[in-house]
């Protein structure tokens, strides 16, 4: 019986990540083993950083809301505990939009927050 090597299938595959290594400098994106080494790295940086931009954004939304509620005389973290004792269920994404977009708008959630903490 024929010895099957399999030469379609690894040539297929070396093929996919010397494309996923297109545009890396050098050798990284001619050799295989180093187009390899550099994907899988990426791929790593790649999941990492997806993990990072939800940390980001995070922060960046609790900034915006901080410098809203200061303008209103009144700091973040009281600003949400007042939000929570009101009721008001608001992501701080809409919430730092509101701040950014609708100053009026934030100012009466401020107010809200003000006279639920009294």
């Amino acid at each position: 019986m024929a010895r099957i090597k399999g030469a379609m299938m690894t040539r297929k595959r070396r093929n996919k990540i010397l494309g996923m290594a297109k545009g890396y400098w050098g050798s990284k994106s001619r050799h295989y083993k180093m187009a390899n080494q550099a994907v899988m790295k990426s791929l790593r940086y790649a999941y990492v950083g997806r993990k990072q931009r939800k940390r980001d954004f995070r922060q960046l939304w609790i900034a915006r809301i901080s410098a809203g509620c200061k303008l209103n005389g009144i700091n973040y973290s009281q600003f949400m505990h007042g939000l929570k004792l009101a009721g008001i269920q608001m992501n701080r994404k809409m919430l730092s939009e509101t701040a950014i977009n609708d100053p009026a708008a934030f100012t009466a959630l401020v107010e809200k927050a003000k006279a639920s903490l009294k």
